[in-house]
């Protein structure tokens, strides 16, 4: 599983002419899933993500956590995570789970989200669709999450 996570001051996404969600100030979570992945992971992840210390404390210290500010979550799947472009010129897709198996991930990631974060505003894409994101990242502040390093496995 990996996870690109970005701070933002808002983002939204849409398929074609609607917005299928939309967060002020939080996180915008791009998350794909490989070969192997298993539901064991998806709680390790949604607390890491949720804690992260990442946002400013009253005197602008990367500091607090989102649930500790209150900010929405926008989970994007993108399977383009997986990508291998260390041959030729098009990537290679082939370490990215088999969609079904990534969707239903995804559900549960979303789903184990809201969970740990009640009353949050946690919003998604449409996964498998073709999306458009937009976003203001704020700080700039991304940061790269990957199971196989974080030792979720």
């Amino acid at each position: 599983m990996r996870i690109l996570v970005q701070r933002v001051a808002r983002a939204k996404v849409e398929v074609g002419e609607r917005t299928t969600g939309a967060i002020g100030p939080g996180l915008l979570l791009l998350v794909g899933f490989g070969a192997g992945d298993t539901e064991r992971l998806i709680r390790p992840a949604a607390e890491k993500v949720l804690n992260l210390r990442i946002f400013p404390d009253d005197a602008g210290n990367m500091n607090r956590s989102l649930l500790e500010t209150g900010g929405g979550v926008l989970v994007v799947s993108q399977f383009t995570l997986y990508a291998d472009a260390r041959k030729g010129r098009r990537p290679s897709f082939t370490g990215a789970l088999a969609p079904a198996d990534a969707s239903r991930l995804c559900d549960a990631f979303i789903a184990t989200l809201r969970q740990l974060h009640p009353g949050g505003d946690i919003e998604t894409g449409e996964f498998g669709a073709m999306m458009e994101v937009s976003l203001v990242n704020s700080g700039p502040v991304t940061i790269w999450l990957d199971s196989a390093e974080m030792g979720w496995a």
